[in-house]
């Protein structure tokens, strides 16, 4: 089987991101022919050279597309068009695919995959990664009514293109299906996380980052992941600053990068020690700051939109046996209740935030049990070695 993998950012485990494509990739071209079409635009974010570029066997084909987050929404659309155009010429020239997958975000990148497989008399498969347009169009990136009108029309030809549809949580694939889309080709295949890289955080390893880190005897909540304008750093801020004025234990961690990046380091220079602003970390090593936490947060704003998402931190933080704190009401809330891993507290509100770390914290037999079943849960649910192989079925599937 010859697949042909159209994905505008790649990634790998060297980059501060989530690397989940690398993974998934390592593992289809062991016996798959696979033919990457991306740019490079992560390639000169490597923190260490200890992975390839791409995993063995991964034929890779880039376009000098640049693009970051802290792009505007119009050069973003204009890095999004230019992947389109050059992934749709690319796709029609490269040798003929049996299956294409196409991942979004952006749409625009789905959208290219969807026409080369038109063209090329091929099905493909469409990954979800976020609901796009709908999240653009909640952070009021997509400022015309017509042109939100010509993305949601473009969003459903998508779905009834495609032949079958990979959301990355059960909230994304409700959205889909309630659109119309017959859920016998709708299948929830969640973010997961690298257990392989997670089994690197060995007590020695955390051991010797908390006493490099200056963090012995610091009762450690950590945030990992994007500053940006969706994860509600500020109420993160606020409830740290409430924190440190009268715990000299508690250390916050700010590990990342993004827009509210000056916002972080500004709080972090008022309460040095306390707060403490770490910048990105490349995948394998994200793992050992997770587990020195006692608790991480995962927090987004409270719109409807982002309660559908997949967080990475959310999967790499249990996975280590480190509890989490979820801002989102939608499936992440309802995962760590059900599976006693975590707790929800509303988005927006910082006093309710701080006040329930403050409990957590005093009672660290509830985080070590909660850490046990998150833990647990990973082994069980979320080991991207399973989701790699469901991934293949699924496009084998699509052949027939």
């Amino acid at each position: 089987m010859h697949v042909a993998v159209f994905s505008q950012y790649h990634t790998n485990p060297d980059c501060p991101a989530t690397s989940r494509h690398y993974t998934l990739l390592a593992h289809l071209a062991k016996s798959h022919r696979v033919t990457l079409l991306t740019t490079p635009a992560w390639k000169g974010q490597r923190l260490t050279q200890e992975f390839a570029w791409v995993p063995e066997g991964v034929e890779i084909r880039e376009a000098a597309i640049p693009y970051e987050n802290k792009m505007g929404p119009a050069r973003r659309a204009l890095a999004f068009a230019q992947y389109a155009g050059w992934a749709v010429r690319e796709g029609l020239r490269m040798e003929k695919p049996d299956v294409i997958w196409g991942i979004s975000t952006p749409l625009t990148a789905a959208w290219a995959a969807a026409q080369v497989a038109r063209w090329r008399r091929v099905p493909w498969v469409f990954e979800v990664q976020d609901l796009w347009p709908a999240f653009p169009i909640a952070m009021g990136a997509v400022p015309t009514a017509l042109a939100r009108q010509q993305l949601y029309r473009m969003e459903k030809r998508l779905y009834q293109s495609a032949s079958h549809i990979l959301p990355l949580s059960p909230d994304m694939a409700r959205y889909v299906t309630e659109l119309g889309i017959p859920a016998g080709k709708v299948t929830t295949v969640l973010n997961g996380t690298d257990l392989e890289l997670a089994a690197r955080a060995t007590p020695e390893a955390v051991g010797m980052l908390r006493q490099t880190q200056g963090l012995v005897g610091k009762r450690v909540i950590l945030y990992a992941g994007t500053f940006g304008r969706a994860n509600d750093i500020p109420t993160l801020v606020a409830a740290a600053e409430a924190m440190a004025a009268d715990d000299s234990d508690t250390v916050w961690l700010f590990l990342g990068h993004g827009f509210y990046e000056p916002l972080v380091a500004t709080a972090a220079a008022r309460w040095p020690g306390r707060i403490r602003l770490v910048g990105g970390q490349a995948r394998h090593e994200v793992f050992a700051w997770f587990a020195l936490a006692a608790v991480s947060v995962v927090s987004f704003l409270g719109l409807p939109v982002l309660d559908a998402n997949s967080p990475a931190k959310l999967y790499d933080s249990l996975a280590v046996g480190t509890p989490v704190v979820v801002t989102n009401a939608g499936w992440t809330k309802a995962l760590v209740e059900e599976h006693t891993c975590g707790w929800h507290v509303p988005a927006g509100d910082a006093l309710a935030l701080a006040a329930h770390l403050r409990e957590l914290l005093i009672n660290p037999a509830v985080l070590n049990l909660a850490g046990a079943n998150g833990k647990a849960l990973a082994v069980e649910q979320f080991d991207r070695q399973q989701l790699a192989a469901q991934v293949q079925r699924i496009l084998k599937l699509t052949l027939k």
